[in-house]
């Protein structure tokens, strides 16, 4: 029987305390333990992006990573990412574009975005294809979904802000 660890967290801006088993992934302990449920489990092998986060300000795929491994962390989950109550432009822009149907992949592909966009605010077609290769989508197909992200990039960039209502 495995003992319990206590990890402290920042959470979407709140300092988060939860109990975690040392086997347990992130994805597990936002999931069942927080229930933060946006945040999708896909392939549960790292393959397919679908439950990525931000830890510490990078892109990763929570079903890789331990809960205990994010002792200390300042997590951002796609429930962290609208502003104000309402969508960012990265999140009006997928929901504009038409670029979802299941929604499976959706989470992760706004995270790994969002991410992009702090790295690189005018991206490239190129750069975003590079850039999302690590995120699969089954149903949709992913010209909306690059095309989605330009137009983010325009916005956001138009707006001066990394989140705009």
């Amino acid at each position: 029987m495995s003992k319990k660890h206590v990890v402290t967290a920042t959470v979407n801006g709140e300092e988060t305390e939860f109990l975690c088993e040392p086997r347990q992934t992130l994805l597990e302990v936002l999931r069942d333990v927080l229930e933060l449920t946006g945040t999708k489990e896909g392939c549960a092998n790292g393959n397919c992006g679908s439950c990525t986060v931000h830890m510490n300000g990078r892109p990763v795929t929570s079903c890789l990573v331990l809960a205990v491994e994010a002792e200390g962390a300042e997590l951002k989950t796609i429930e962290g990412v609208a502003c104000g109550g309402h969508l960012d432009c990265v999140q009006q822009a997928f929901l504009e574009g038409a670029a979802l149907q299941c929604g499976i992949c959706t989470p992760g592909f706004i995270m790994q975005t969002e991410a992009l966009l702090a790295e690189n605010p005018n991206p490239t077609e190129e750069d975003v294809r590079f850039y999302l290769a690590g995120n699969l989508c089954r149903c949709t197909g992913y010209d909306k979904i690059v095309r989605a992200v330009l137009t983010a990039a325009v916005k956001r960039r138009a707006s001066g802000e990394p989140c705009s209502k």
